[in-house]
């Protein structure tokens, strides 16, 4: 996310890059008192992009690291599916949609309005082919913490009102607003998605419901947020994030728990121990 709308390259890339995250990933889970995990999808992994954005992965989890809160039996990590990147053509901010999709659209609306908490592990495959995992956790409103396995050293951290990107190796972190970022749509307590946001796509097969969101912004240019929900049992399954340079991020849940609760301090940002880094 060279362009705040997708934390998904720390390093360089990353830095400038707000996003991925999350958020999205709340899009799914249907049933809040349930425990699931997504089907494994049998995808090529996705060849190195043009440029690459930085030589960090993020791959890595917190010294402090919370237990994983998810209590159901351990599911092998899906495979991603990698979205065409032909998808992304300009769209019309006129784009109408009939009755099907209205529908589509609310179900995935409804489905992030019901949801409370939820934790999980998640796979991400970057824009240049590199996957790492991870886990992650969710506290509506405002509230998420992705940490990757090592050997990165990155944790992204949401408050409330801030998302802090944690470097345990440098001890520091940079800052943004909530409200800059994606998360904002994912962690509301209420959203309808054709009303708050610009939704551009709203897609649906035999797999997966698919929504597209768009964002533009004057200094930074446009970014898209695409969610995936299982088309049958209406649980997440990944999203994808688009940064302004074209560059796709793409993140997969799984072992997913709506039922436990979560440690308050998993969402605090450390000003002591990682102070804000300079610029």
């Amino acid at each position: 996310m060279t362009g705040r709308f997708a934390i998904a390259a720390i390093g360089t890339g990353l830095r400038t890059a707000l996003a991925s995250l999350i958020a999205a990933s709340l899009v799914g889970v249907a049933a809040l008192s349930v425990v699931t995990s997504s089907s494994a999808q049998t995808v090529p992994i996705p060849k190195p992009a043009p440029k690459a954005r930085g030589s960090v992965q993020m791959s890595a989890s917190d010294s402090q690291k919370a237990p994983m809160t998810t209590g159901a039996t351990s599911a092998q990590p899906p495979e991603p599916v990698i979205p065409d990147p032909r998808r992304n053509v300009p769209s019309n901010i006129f784009a109408s949609f009939d009755a099907n999709q209205k529908a589509q659209a609310a179900r995935v609306s409804s489905y992030l309005s019901s949801l409370q908490t939820l934790a999980g592990n998640f796979v991400q495959v970057g824009p240049d082919g590199n996957k790492t995992k991870g886990d992650f956790y969710i506290q509506k409103p405002g509230k998420v913490r992705f940490e990757y396995d090592d050997p990165s050293p990155i944790a992204i951290i949401a408050d409330g009102s801030s998302v802090a990107v944690r470097d345990r190796k440098l001890a520091t972190q940079d800052i943004y607003p909530l409200s800059q970022t994606p998360l904002r749509y994912l962690l509301s307590d209420r959203i309808d998605l054709l009303k708050d946001t610009n939704v551009v796509s709203v897609t649906a097969d035999d797999l997966f419901i698919s929504v597209t969101i768009e964002e533009k912004q004057a200094l930074i240019g446009t970014s898209r947020l695409m969610l995936m929900i299982g088309a049958k049992d209406g649980q997440l399954k990944q999203w994808t994030v688009t940064d302004p340079q074209g560059y796709d991020t793409t993140v997969a849940v799984y072992n997913l728990d709506t039922s436990k609760r979560l440690d308050p301090g998993l969402f605090k940002i450390d000003f002591t121990k990682y102070p804000v880094s300079p610029g």
